[in-house]
């Protein structure tokens, strides 16, 4: 009894600074982003959601490299997701577009923050257990980037979201079904970004930063489009016979589940390979 007590005595407490840092640094620009489309201000309110994606793509990253990844860091880490990628597009969605839809209008908008929700409920219960080359279903700031890269342009151009309501909808509800499908998107989790590159892939990097800097809610908007509509070519591709469940519904029932779990279990086998035939190299 005493041993017990002496272990949980010894175990650290407190929260991790860094990672949870970052965390909230992602909430708060969420948060602003509604204030800000809340007061007309739809071209900042956008470029908050992106605030919002850097923040979010940099805390599960530094929680890694530095081992501090804990279970309040990845609850934590959700809420704020719900914020910034479920509330806030689909408030700043309704105000610039949709509020003078009436019912269809705010439908539309809860069609997006219940996606967003089941998304991320879906991801948390699967960590682990899906390959983690592709996500099931568009991931939740992707379907935000669509959003709000939207908006942004509409704005820059000045263009009057309500004269275009019904196109608002349908995109805004497009992209909560999406986030709820089966459809398999890359996750690009599989890239070694600590492997060395060549002097053309730098190059290229600086194109594209050129690229996006020359229009960036076009840019942006077109990219996170194009994402979006590479889930359902990737799935339609890789089965032989398209069912309801590689759409939507179980998909612990769908042949590229399966076929997604066998080639998760050979990925694992090659990098097993891979690492005894290092390790005899060393000896």
């Amino acid at each position: 009894m005493t041993e017990h007590h002496d272990n949980d005595a010894h175990k650290p407490k407190g929260i991790y600074l860094l990672p949870n840092l970052l965390t909230t640094g992602g909430l708060f620009a969420g948060f602003y982003a509604v204030v800000a489309s809340m007061n007309g201000d739809f071209k900042l309110a956008s470029v908050a959601i992106f605030i919002a994606m850097i923040f979010d793509g940099l805390d599960g990253r530094v929680a890694r490299m530095t081992n501090t990844q804990s279970a309040f860091g990845a609850e934590y880490d959700s809420m704020a997701d719900m914020l910034s990628f479920g509330v806030a597009p689909a408030l700043i969605a309704y105000n610039w577009g949709l509020n003078e839809l009436g019912k269809i209008g705010w439908l539309a908008a809860f069609i997006f923050v219940a996606g967003a929700a089941l998304r991320l409920a879906r991801f948390n219960t699967m960590v682990g257990k899906a390959d983690k080359r592709y996500f099931q279903g568009l991931a939740s700031p992707a379907a935000a980037g669509i959003i709000a890269g939207g908006v942004w342009l509409g704005a820059e151009h000045e263009l009057d979201g309500h004269s275009i309501g019904f196109i608002v909808a349908l995109i805004t509800m497009a992209a909560g079904a999406l986030m709820v499908s089966n459809f398999r998107y890359h996750s690009f989790k599989d890239v070694d970004w600590k492997g060395r590159v060549s002097f053309l892939a730098i190059l290229l990097v600086v194109l594209v930063y050129v690229i996006v800097a020359t229009n960036p809610a076009l840019v942006l908007f077109a990219i996170f489009m194009a994402y979006a509509v590479s889930g359902p070519f990737i799935t339609v591709r890789g089965v032989r016979k398209l069912k309801m469940e590689h759409v939507v519904g179980d998909s612990k029932d769908a042949d590229f589940c399966e076929k997604q779990k066998a080639a998760a279990e050979q990925s694992e086998a090659t990098t097993e390979n891979a690492k005894e035939n290092e390790q005899k190299a060393k000896d």
